[in-house]
């Protein structure tokens, strides 16, 4: 009678050890994109190559090689995550990022507003109005896996909050609106920073969090994927584009000439327009 095979034991970001599952994999292709016939092969070439003591990260780079000779289009949408990580190191892009999705969402947009507030002046990352509610966002960007935002960042928020809606609310240009504050990261927030928002009624927004509304469901939502899931364009180049503020790969089109300026060639200039395409298709 055959044995069970041996479990494999893996390290997720945060460094917590776990069992290698097929389904969190599984459920990442598809969501992805990739047909049940192709996540299967997927797995089928990743176990081979698992051993005890595989980071969940090196999965995925090996995941998304083997996935890139299948379908690009999924693969740039299965590096997603990696990508918003990418919007870094110091945030300002991801703030960028966070400011088109509500731009999508209908929403008119002021990026790093200065407001005297009650108390003191707050430079704040992002401000969403639109015809029933304005929304004070701060940005939380973390540059390392696994890395959350804990409790102290939504007390921090909420409170600089308070002070500003006590200038939004004297203020007659805004009469009728609803005012909330909201944290925005790239990561996840603790439980005891989810506990808060809610009780204190601070909008939160998290790569997975809350469900059904996640940062994830807004971009599949909205099909706005930055720039730093394009496999043929360099880390320096993107970079380089990040600074010329083309953040989404939907703005390349009308970009050709950025394209140029960075360096790249016309064949090259191709291959990333077809790639970019491809993923927001």
């Amino acid at each position: 009678m055959d044995k069970s095979p041996e479990p494999v034991y893996i390290y997720k970001n945060t460094g917590e050890k776990d069992i290698f599952r097929e389904d969190k994999i599984r459920s990442a292709l598809l969501r992805a994109g990739a047909s049940e016939d192709e996540a299967q092969k997927v797995i089928n070439e990743v176990k081979p190559k698992l051993y005890t003591g595989i980071t969940t990260g090196r999965i995925y780079k090996i995941a998304y090689k083997i996935l890139r000779n299948i379908s690009k289009r999924s693969a740039g949408r299965f590096r997603l995550k990696k990508a918003v990580m990418d919007l870094g190191p110091t945030g300002y892009p991801f703030e960028k990022f966070i400011s088109r999705l509500f731009a999508y969402k209908g929403y008119k947009i002021e990026v790093d507003k200065v407001i005297k507030g009650k108390c003191v002046t707050h430079e704040i990352d992002v401000i969403a109005r639109n015809d029933y509610e304005q929304i004070m966002v701060e940005c939380k960007f973390h540059s390392q896996k696994g890395q959350k935002s804990d409790v102290k960042v939504p007390l921090y928020i909420h409170s600089r909050f308070n002070d500003v809606k006590y200038t939004w609310e004297k203020d007659n240009k805004l009469h009728g609106l609803k005012f909330y504050g909201m944290v925005a990261t790239n990561t996840r927030f603790s439980e005891d920073a989810k506990q808060f928002a809610k009780c204190s009624g601070l909008k939160v927004l998290s790569w997975d969090y809350p469900e059904g509304n996640s940062l994830r469901e807004w971009i599949d939502e909205s099909g706005f994927y930055p720039i730093t899931a394009l496999h043929s364009l360099k880390k320096s180049e993107k970079e380089a584009l990040l600074n010329k503020n083309i953040v989404l790969c939907r703005e390349l089109q009308n970009n050709k000439n950025s394209l140029h300026e960075i360096g790249l060639n016309d064949k090259r200039i191709i291959n990333v327009l077809s790639e970019a395409n491809h993923l927001t298709s």
